[in-house]
């Protein structure tokens, strides 16, 4: 079941609910007896790389139960993406003593907020009020690391949440019918999330996989010491768009003897990186970029020095300096609130 924009105020209504947007690895917890399977958005079995949450699931579960929710990790007070994807890596490449060490020096923990099975009861079409009791019952004797995500029906503290939670790694609010069945692949859901521009360099772009034209763009922010880091990447260009980047940009393509502050990066900058865990083996070369084009980006939030997820392009800024895109431009989250107060068991 997924979610669908919202804009960036929470709406109100009769039967709505709120929950905190996780930022985190959605997936389908089934559990049958001894047999467990996390299933991530890709279809892929993630128990794998979460031993501990297989484990929590056969001592705290009940022995038939299907779960909605999220895979997260959490350090100090505040939810670490970064430390999740390290879990993520082909099978071969895994290996039992690396996982195993993951789990035991960052565990993560389940957050539920919806059920699709409890016994032998198909809850798919029962309405979500309905699937919110039996998913109370399920998870009456639960504990850490699987909780259930607080949910409420007053609008009021949902906006508190919109407005608190981003300084503890979550991105949003979800909006819910409490009227509506399961839809799997249906974005019947709502989402509430921050929005926000920022004039940013573009300093190098990765092709396309299907015709090599622009794929995404590369953007950078300047840091106080003048270092132009690696922040992030626009895309999800149409073909004609592609097409019509790959022409704007030839003649901004930098050629190997020309000096590039992401292919001679001083000390201690970030820069794109090449085959990672997330590219699975992939090829993510890039070409880079004469570093004096200023884009306007939207995006909904930082990770520490760089875009949580990618970017919206905008528009090209010719009357910008790129020198100007720093990093003080930014807009920082408001409040501070400490995300394990969210994962107290629900009584």
């Amino acid at each position: 079941m997924l979610a669908a924009p919202r804009g960036n105020v929470v709406p109100e209504g009769d039967g709505l609910v709120y929950e905190p947007k996780w930022d985190g690895f959605r997936a389908i917890v089934f559990r049958d007896g001894d047999d467990v399977v996390i299933q991530g958005r890709g279809g892929d079995d993630l128990a794998y790389a979460f031993p501990e949450i297989v484990d929590a699931c056969r001592a705290l579960l009940p022995p038939a139960v299907v779960l909605d929710g999220e895979l997260v990790i959490v350090r100090g007070s505040r939810l670490d993406f970064e430390a999740l994807g390290a879990r993520i890596r082909p099978r071969s490449e895994a290996g039992g003593s690396s996982i195993a060490a993951l789990a035991r020096d960052t565990p993560a923990t389940y957050v539920a907020f919806d059920i699709l099975a409890f016994g032998s009861e198909d809850l798919l079409d029962q309405p979500l009020s309905v699937r919110h009791e039996r998913l109370d019952a399920a998870l009456l004797s639960a504990a850490l690391p699987i909780v259930q995500s607080p949910r409420t029906s007053d609008p009021g503290r949902a906006r508190t949440w919109f407005d608190t939670l981003e300084s503890a790694g979550l991105d949003g609010v979800i909006v819910k019918d409490g009227a509506e069945p399961y839809a799997p692949g249906k974005r019947t859901l709502g989402k509430v999330k921050h929005r926000r521009t920022a004039d940013v360099v573009v300093a190098g772009f990765r092709p396309h996989k299907t015709d090599g034209e622009v794929g995404s763009l590369l953007l950078g922010l300047y840091d106080d010491g003048g270092r132009l880091h690696h922040v992030g990447v626009a895309s999800g260009f149409s073909a004609r768009r592609r097409a019509e980047l790959t022409r704007e940009l030839a003649t901004a393509v930098v050629s190997p003897t020309d000096p590039h502050p992401w292919t001679e990066p001083r000390e201690g900058t970030r820069i794109p990186g090449g085959v990672n865990r997330w590219s699975r083996g992939r090829d993510s070369a890039w070409t880079p970029l004469r570093p004096d084009l200023v884009a306007e980006v939207a995006y909904d939030q930082m990770e520490g020095e760089r875009l949580r997820h990618v970017a919206t392009f905008l528009r090209w800024r010719p009357d910008r300096e790129p020198g100007s895109c720093t990093y003080a431009q930014l807009d920082r989250p408001v409040g501070a609130i400490d995300v394990r107060e969210l994962l107290e068991p629900r009584r």
